[in-house]
């Protein structure tokens, strides 16, 4: 069972550009080392959806796999 110990992150897709490719940003909410301040920092990752079934809003969990494109 390789995919349960790959990294998953929950996101929202914000872009359907390419034909079976989706943008998710993935926000994360965390407290900082030194001043103990809490910030809110997002960062986006292109996804497979081999389907095309999600649209721009949809809330996905994404997970770790080989490279399937150069991005």
């Amino acid at each position: 069972m390789a995919y349960e110990k790959s990294k998953r992150l929950e996101g929202v897709i914000v872009s359907h550009g390419g034909r079976q490719t989706a943008v998710v940003k993935v926000e994360r909410y965390f407290k900082h080392p030194r001043y103990h301040k809490f910030i809110s920092k997002s960062k986006k990752y292109k996804a497979h959806d081999q389907s095309d079934e999600y649209k721009v809003g949809d809330k996905v969990i994404i997970r770790e796999t080989r490279p399937l494109s150069r991005d």
